[in-house]
């Protein structure tokens, strides 16, 4: 499915698609979760310039063709994806940040392979971008060697691309960032997609107590069946709170979870904002030793984490059968999109 401008719909066409060069793979593609970021993209949130495009970053598949140089994965191998290809080398790498890897953050903002170049062409010719380096919402994609990470076979593929990127995210946000542990008290803000996964690590790290808040009622018995003690609408919130993690992205919910933090308390910002967005926060409040902290992509090793967090998934340790709301084809992903538009739903699949 391609995106030819901001603010249209995606269009399914017929593209070309490049064999893999050195240190890449190609990809069946068997599910590709639909997340806000593809929405904010498909919606010129982060730039005119990211188009032509195919959309789509959460994804699993079967390896069907592997470039040279390529190591430690066969054709036939059953993967999920992770786009932030690290290099382990950069300065962002050794620092214990491969979530931030230079080049790799790099060829996935500008929707380019590690080398610069394309793999998927339109008809014409014209070279189309694939968004963060994957460009899952396809039957087919070539991606780096480096994005590719092996699963158990207990694990569905329509789980395993959960596991690449809202799994990973919300859980890397309450281990590696907010640290949750027992006794804590907690909000989590917005219950989509990686919300959920947000308070379901929330719960296995014995908070005390986990306030689920959306605008939206509806999810409040997917919440609550995560693992929340409680649901509000976020107008209703009941602080204060050791710890507020806000996962929508908009000014007024980072704003919210500032005044809802007790002192000492951390706001762990995660979801995804549009270009140009500001939040206002009372500065005096840092004299109470509140902190605010950002979290992208599990902030740890991406690659590292989707494999535990795989294997939790094939152990019975984390089910994700709840948390996918809708299943569709390619040409649901406009559908998919309304219903984010509106709040509606967790997670929408498309199943190839």
């Amino acid at each position: 499915m391609v995106w030819t401008r901001p603010g249209t719909e995606g269009v399914v066409e017929e593209v070309e698609l490049s064999p893999p060069g050195p240190g890449e793979v190609q990809i069946k593609v068997a599910a590709a979760g639909v997340c806000h970021s593809d929405f904010h993209l498909s919606l010129g949130h982060f730039g005119n310039h990211r188009f032509p495009t195919v959309l789509g970053h959460e994804g699993a598949g079967v390896v069907e063709a592997i470039g040279s140089g390529v190591e430690g994965v066969s054709i036939g191998d059953r993967v999920a994806l992770s786009f932030l290809p690290r290099c382990g080398s950069c300065r962002q790498c050794l620092r214990g940040r491969p979530n931030l890897c230079e080049p790799g953050s790099k060829a996935a903002f500008a929707g380019t392979m590690l080398d610069g170049g394309y793999r998927m062409h339109r008809a014409d010719g014209a070279p189309l971008q694939q968004f963060l380096t994957l460009g899952v919402f396809a039957e087919h994609t070539v991606v780096p060697a480096r994005s590719v990470v092996k699963i158990p076979d207990q694990v569905s593929l329509e789980h395993a691309a959960l596991v690449g990127c809202a799994v990973v995210t919300g859980f890397g946000a309450v281990r590696n960032v907010g640290k949750v542990g027992p006794g804590d008290r907690v909000a989590v803000i917005g219950c989509g997609g990686v919300g959920l996964q947000v308070i379901a690590a929330c719960a296995q790290a014995g908070a005390e107590r986990i306030v689920a808040l959306d605008t939206s009622a509806a999810k409040a018995e997917l919440a609550l069946a995560q693992g929340a003690t409680e649901f509000a609408s976020s107008a209703e919130a009941p602080g204060p709170f050791d710890l507020v993690f806000e996962v929508v992205g908009r000014t007024e919910t980072i704003e919210l979870a500032w005044r809802l933090l007790d002192s000492g308390g951390s706001v762990v910002v995660v979801g995804i904002t549009e270009g140009g967005v500001e939040a206002r926060i009372r500065s005096i409040d840092f004299a109470s030793e509140k902190s605010l902290l950002g979290s992208f992509y599990g902030s740890g090793d991406p690659a590292a984490q989707i494999e535990e967090l795989a294997m939790m998934v094939a152990l019975g340790q984390l089910d994700l059968h709840r948390v996918v709301s809708h299943t569709c084809n390619l040409e649901g992903i406009n559908d998919a999109f309304a219903r984010m538009a509106r709040g509606e739903g967790a997670r929408t699949v498309v199943l190839f």
